[in-house]
C-alpha cells in the first residue's frame, strides 16, 4: 500500500547525495553462548535471514513518478530480497578491532539505493577474540538514532537462557521502538528545525522576552540556545562520501566520579573529554582557532522540571550551542566553562514553550542547513563546528538468543560543512563513543580516541582523583 512520506523524512531523502549519505548506523559486539560450535556465526546469520515475516517498516522504499504527481511516497517492495539486506561477512586476518572498524567505515560510506527498502545488516565473523559483530545501517527517513537504539533493545533480553528472539526487522504486533511521533528524537533536531523554519507558527513568532534575550546573547557570542558564530575550522568545509569510523568505551563510573568531585554532570564530563581531545587533535595539525569551538548538543528537558507543556507529556527537546573552551589550556577550566555553558543554554530553553524551542532551533540550524543546500560554504560562517549527542541505552547486560551483547557503538551522519559527528551511547556501565567523519576532511580520525583517553586521565588528575 502506497503511503505519503512525512516532511521530515522527505527532507532527509532530498538532502542526500553521493557525498552525504543520510543513514544512521550501529555496531554491536556479541560474545558467543557457552558451547557454541564453529558454525555459530553462520547460524546467527541464518536466524537473522530466515525470519517468518518482515515488519512493514523494512519492506517499503521511496518512490516518485508522474503517477504520484512528483510527490515522494512510500511504496512496498514487490520483489523484496532478504539476502540483499542481511549479509554474512568476514574480516581479514589478524581480525583486530582495527579491521572491523575499517570494514564499518567502508560500509557506512555507501548510499542505500531508493529502489529497495533503505536498510542493511551485516553479520561479521573473523574477530580473533571470538566475538561476533553486527553492523546495521538504516536511512534516517525510516528511523532516527534514538528509535534505532530502541528497536535493537526491543529484541534483546536480560535473560541469558531465553531463545527464539526475533531479528530487529522481524514482524511483531507491537513495535513502540519505531514510533517517531511519540517522542521527538534528539538526533532529529536539525531536520525538524528546518521544517519549523519553513513554517513557524504564530506562537513561535511571538516569543518576546526569551527571543530578545537569546538572540542578544547569540550576537555577543555568549552561550545560549542559539549560536550565530563559530570559528572556521578544518571540519567546516565540503566533504566527500568516504567515511572513517572510530569507537571506544570508558567506564561510566570514572566519568561520574569526575562530575561528583567537580559538581558537574556526566554530560558535562563527556563534552569536556571531546573538547580536550579536539584541542589536542587540532593543535597537532596546527589548525586550532583562537576562538573556542562551538558544539551543537541536543538536550532533553523534563517537562516537570522545566515547566514546559509538552504535548506528549514526555520530554521537550531542544539544542544548546555549547562553547567548548578549546582556547583554554587547563582541563579543569574547560570543564567549568562547559558546565556554565550548558547551564545557561538549558536555562534559556526552560523559559520557552516547546514550539518556541523548535523555532529557536530553526534559527540556529538555518545557516548550517541552508549553506550546504545553496552551496554557500565558505561564504556563510558556520553557526557551530560539530555535533555531539548522547543517546541513552540499556543499563544492564543484554542478550540475543544467548549471545551476550558486550558493546554497542553508534555511527552517525557527517554533512557538508560539518565533517565530524560524535555520538555517545551508554550501555551496561560503559559510555561508548562513536566518531564518524569524512575520511579526507578529518585526517587520522582514530587519533581522537587516544586524545579522549588522555583527557579522562587529565580530568581525573585535575579533580584530585
Amino acid at each position: 500500500m502506497v503511503s505519503p512520506i512525512d516532511p521530515t523524512a522527505a527532507a532527509f531523502l532530498l538532502a542526500e547525495n553521493r557525498n552525504m549519505p543520510m543513514h544512521v548506523g550501529g555496531l554491536q559486539l556479541f560474545e558467543k553462548p557457552e558451547g557454541a560450535g564453529r558454525n555459530y556465526t553462520r547460524e546467527m546469520y541464518e536466524a537473522m535471514r530466515d525470519v517468518e515475516e518482515i515488519s512493514p517498516l523494512f519492506l517499503k522504499h521511496p518512490h516518485r513518478s508522474l503517477g504520484t504527481a512528483g510527490q515522494l511516497v512510500w511504496q512496498p517492495d514487490e520483489a523484496f530480497d532478504i539476502e540483499h539486506h542481511v549479509r554474512h561477512s568476514a574480516l581479514p586476518k589478524p581480525g583486530r578491532i582495527r579491521e572491523l572498524l575499517e570494514l564499518c567505515s567502508r560500509l557506512h560510506g555507501t548510499r542505500l539505493a531508493w529502489e529497495r527498502p533503505l536498510w542493511e545488516a551485516h553479520i561479521i565473523e573473523g574477530l580473533r577474540d571470538g566475538r561476533v559483530a553486527m553492523y546495521t545501517k538504516t536511512h534516517h527517513a525510516l528511523v532516527d538514532g534514538v528509535s534505532a537504539m530502541r528497536l535493537l533493545q526491543s529484541v534483546l533480553t536480560t535473560d541469558p537462557d531465553k531463545r527464539n528472539m526475533p531479528a530487529p526487522w522481524g514482524y511483531r504486533a507491537q513495535r513502540p521502538a519505531t514510533d517517531k511521533s511519540s517522542d521527538r528524537s534528539l538526533a532529529e533536531i536539525p531536520t525538524a528545525a528546518l521544517r519549523s523554519a519553513l513554517g513557524i507558527t504564530a506562537e513561535a513568532a511571538g516569543m518576546p522576552g526569551a527571543l530578545v534575550k537569546t538572540i542578544s546573547k547569540g550576537l555577543r557570542n555568549e552561550t545560549s540556545a542559539l549560536s550565530l558564530y563559530a570559528p572556521r575550522t578544518i571540519l567546516n568545509q565540503s566533504i566527500t562520501g568516504s567515511r572513517r569510523f572510530a569507537a571506544q568505551d570508558w567506564p561510566i563510573e570514572r566519568l561520574r566520579a569526575i562530575g561528583k568531585v567537580t559538581g558537574t554532570t556526566l554530560n558535562d564530563v563527556v563534552l569536556a573529554m571531546c573538547a580536550g581531545a579536539m584541542r589536542t587533535y587540532l593543535l597537532e595539525l596546527d589548525a586550532l582557532p583562537e576562538a573556542p569551538l562551538v558544539a551543537m548538543v541536543p538536550v532533553g528537558l523534563n517537562a516537570k522540571q522545566s515547566q514546559l507543556a509538552s504535548a506528549d507529556g514526555g520530554n521537550a527537546v531542544g539544542s544548546v550551542m555549547v562553547q567548548l573552551a578549546t582556547d583554554l589550556h587547563d582541563p579543569a577550566d574547560r570543564l567549568r566553562k562547559i558546565h556554565r555553558s550548558m547551564k545557561d543554554g538549558k536555562e534559556a530553553l526552560s523559559s520557552m514553550t516547546p514550539v518556541q524551542i523548535m523555532a529557536m532551533s530553526a534559527l540556529g540550524q538555518a545557516p548550517a542547513i541552508l549553506a550546504p543546500i545553496l552551496r554557500m560554504q565558505g561564504i556563510v560562517r558556520p553557526p557551530y563546528n560539530l555535533i555531539i549527542s548522547n543517546v541513552p541505552g540499556p543499563k544492564t547486560t543484554h542478550y540475543w538468543n544467548g549471545a551476550k551483547l558486550t558493546g554497542t557503538y553508534p555511527l552517525s551522519i557527517p554533512i557538508n560543512g560539518m565533517a565530524l559527528n560524535i555520538t555517545c551511547t551508554s550501555y551496561d556501565g560503559k559510555m561508548a563513543f562513536g566518531l564518524t567523519g569524512c575520511r579526507r576532511t578529518v585526517p587520522h580520525l582514530q587519533r581522537l580516541l587516544s586524545h579522549l583517553d588522555d583527557e579522562v586521565a587529565a580530568l581525573e588528575k585535575a579533580a584530585g582523583l
